[in-house]
């Protein structure tokens, strides 16, 4: 891929090829309204009658429909085999320099294809990459920074699942963090709930999904594109 993908700057909806709901596809095209799909997904978003601007992939799953309805121009083959499809995406996508990734159709269908785009998520993050919300019927996904500022509805589910040993704190939650190591092999936070409107956490390196209600879509795209004011917690 000699040429960008997407224009510098743009918000972009990455459809992948699970399972995707018209919902879930307009509440993201309303926020970011660039359609790029990871291979397969551009049938799924052809399904739900959107074209996408660009497919990116290896492009073993895509459809002959799909690729005589969106032309070779449109069509970034990405050969390798040591990375997935959404991986892929998420690279050329860095390389254009988005500003903001939306993903429906991550969620809900095989689970090793869930675990894997959890995976390239982290990978995203450590790159430096643009924030990635991943988005499902019933949930938000991000991979969180190192300091996090929610404004969120008292009695919000939040969950926080680690995909490494991380240790934080933690303001305007049920049961706080302060203190705890989270770890996959360990303790994890799942099924927490919000107590104030405000919420901070903060972790002392990269390796925590945090896991919203779907409806919190706007709050979770908020703090992840203002700025951080204040240092990261750094634990002793």
């Amino acid at each position: 891929m000699n040429q960008p993908i997407v224009d510098a700057g743009a918000a972009v909806t990455l459809v992948a090829g699970g399972p995707l709901r018209r919902l879930e596809l307009r509440r993201a095209l309303k926020r970011a309204p660039v359609l790029v799909a990871a291979d397969g997904g551009a049938d799924r978003a052809l399904a739900l009658g959107v074209e996408p601007a660009a497919v990116v992939g290896d492009l073993d799953s895509i459809s002959d429909a799909a690729r005589t309805r969106l032309g070779a121009a449109r069509l970034h083959a990405v050969a390798e085999q040591e990375t997935t499809d959404f991986d892929k995406a998420l690279l050329a996508l860095r390389g254009a320099g988005a500003r903001l990734v939306l993903a429906p159709g991550c969620l809900g269908g095989r689970a090793d294809h869930g675990l894997a785009v959890l995976s390239g998520l982290m990978r995203h993050q450590a790159a430096g990459g643009a924030p990635v919300l991943l988005m499902g019927p019933e949930d938000v996904i991000l991979a969180a920074p190192p300091r996090l500022d929610l404004h969120l509805r008292p009695g919000d589910r939040l969950s926080l699942y680690p995909l490494t040993e991380v240790t934080g704190r933690s303001v305007g939650l049920e049961w706080p963090i302060d203190g705890l190591t989270l770890s996959p092999m360990g303790r994890i936070g799942t099924s927490n709930r919000v107590s104030a409107a405000r919420v901070r956490l903060d972790f002392d390196r990269p390796g925590v999904l945090v896991i919203l209600p779907a409806a919190r879509l706007d709050a979770a795209i908020r703090a992840l594109t203002r700025p951080a004011v204040q240092a990261p917690f750094r634990a002793r």
